[in-house]
């Protein structure tokens, strides 16, 4: 008896928004089937922790370069 395993939401938004499945497993070097598992276990600790650092904007963090615009904002 099959039964479905709901996605992780984030995870899958991300997976989404780097172009889906087969682009996120070019970024990392495996396999379409590996990037669809995570849709549903989550990405990989590491594997997320790369994307955070490399796509900060995905993750409602700010760019470096925003960071230095408010920056600059505020001693201009």
């Amino acid at each position: 008896m099959k039964t479905d395993i709901p996605l992780k939401k984030e995870d899958s938004r991300i997976i989404d928004a780097l172009g889906g499945t087969g682009a996120v497993a070019k970024i990392f070097g495996v396999s379409d089937p590996t990037v669809s598992i995570w849709r549903r276990i989550g990405i990989p600790k590491a594997r997320r922790m790369y994307l955070e650092v490399v796509y900060p904007h995905l993750f409602g963090n700010p760019t470096p370069t925003e960071i230095s615009t408010k920056v600059n904002a505020v001693y201009a």
